[in-house]
């Protein structure tokens, strides 16, 4: 009997340091930047305690969060490196305050995440960007030699990640933007600075695969979403822009060899006094790629100024350079259904193509915008577009 209980003990010691060790390495290790040496109130550089933080959680050898506590935290430019060796997440709960020292926008980014796998940056806090201080220096459409202004948070060559539940106030450049990731989720995001903030995008995506945003508020002075070359599988759902330039594709064809974009859903989206609704822009250059399968549905549209664009004659500032007669960005297999609501201008679906390389393929299917002030019928114009349109339509289609 006693060589029987004495085995059992063994057995269920054994369960026990299984269970505990399974435990030890499943279980989270926290990196709180206030050990770190962290001072709140605003006032303090806190650089060098966030990267240390950072450092030391992206070496544990398991889960590891680094955590920002309530109170408010000024942040000169940092890079949050990786590879990491295990998941890890940055946990923001109280508020990051960019620095207004001109010496510091020198940087490409504020907050730069690089080369991370399984990242997560959430808890509810905020970036604040103190762009009022900057955006008189934005003077790029007139002066050539100007230096972009940093981008509140950015994410370069990182896989597997969820980014939930930040606002980002007023950011000097855009607010987050996204390089050469693959599978990355915004989730509850809230977005916003004024409408006359310069270059303020909510959301730049590009040469990345399988980027989705879902459940967002936008608010900012460009692009609530923009989504550039070489960018593949993007979906939007459920985003509230306005105000802002809206949803764009683009632009496009501003230089050689760019990569192609492909896949492109928004679906379930509210846009209120925007600029544009859902557009599609490039550059009338000789460089050629490629921009296809498109698919912009269950959209309602409130005071839009353009709702239903595709611009291949786009040159915001002219005149510009390498433009030509005719875009070499081969547009095709686009389709736009269930878009309703009020366009505040008389043309509600412009669909200007390229003389050399005509859209191919537009679908127009159930479309209903009528003009808004004064309230009228609306129009449509097409040039160098080919397609068909399904359903009820205002305005009357030109396809």
């Amino acid at each position: 009997m006693g060589i029987i209980i004495s085995s059992l003990g063994r057995v269920f010691l054994l369960l026990f340091l299984l269970v505990w060790v399974t435990e030890g390495l499943t279980q989270p290790k926290f990196f709180n930047v206030m050990d770190y040496g962290a001072v709140g109130g605003g006032k303090t550089d806190n650089s060098k305690a966030f990267l240390k933080a950072w450092s030391d959680a992206c070496q544990w050898n398991g889960k590891s969060r680094v955590v920002v506590p309530q109170g408010t935290f000024k942040l000169y430019p940092v890079i949050f490196s990786g590879p990491c060796n295990g998941p890890i997440a940055f946990v923001i709960r109280g508020t990051l305050k960019a620095t207004t020292d001109p010496s510091s926008f020198s940087a490409h980014s504020w907050i730069n995440f690089r080369y991370v796998d399984e990242l997560t940056v959430s808890g509810g806090g905020t970036l604040d960007g103190q762009g009022a201080s900057a955006w008189h220096l934005n003077n790029c459409k007139s002066n050539p030699q100007c230096q972009a202004l940093p981008i509140s948070m950015s994410f370069d060559f990182v896989t597997n990640a969820i980014v939930q539940r930040i606002k980002s106030y007023d950011s000097k450049n855009a607010h987050f933007k996204v390089f050469g990731c693959h599978n990355m989720d915004f989730r509850k995001i809230r977005i916003s600075a004024p409408a006359d903030s310069p270059n303020t995008d909510g959301i730049k995506i590009g040469s990345s695969y399988r980027i989705r945003i879902a459940r967002s508020r936008i608010a900012t002075g460009d692009d609530c979403v923009a989504i550039v070359e070489g960018s593949k599988r993007i979906h939007v759902s459920k985003v509230f822009c306005g105000p802002g330039h809206g949803i764009s594709i683009g632009s496009l064809g501003g230089y050689a060899n760019e990569d192609d974009v492909v896949g492109v859903v928004v679906k379930n989206c509210t846009f209120l006094g925007t600029s544009n609704g859902v557009r599609i822009k490039t550059w009338a250059s000789p460089y050629a790629s490629k921009a296809s399968n498109f698919t912009f549905q269950d959209i309602f549209m409130d005071d839009v100024l353009n709702p239903i664009t595709i611009d291949q004659e786009y040159c915001p500032n002219p005149p510009c350079s390498q433009q030509t007669s005719s875009s070499s960005v081969q547009i095709s297999d686009i389709t736009y259904k269930n878009i309703w609501g009020r366009s505040s201008s008389e043309v509600a679906v412009s669909l200007v193509c390229s003389k050399s390389r005509p859209c191919k393929n537009v679908v127009l299917e159930n479309i209903n915008l009528a003009h808004s002030n004064p309230p009228g019928r609306s129009s449509s114009v097409c040039l160098h577009a080919k397609g068909a349109s399904h359903g009820s339509q205002t305005p009357p289609p030109c396809l």
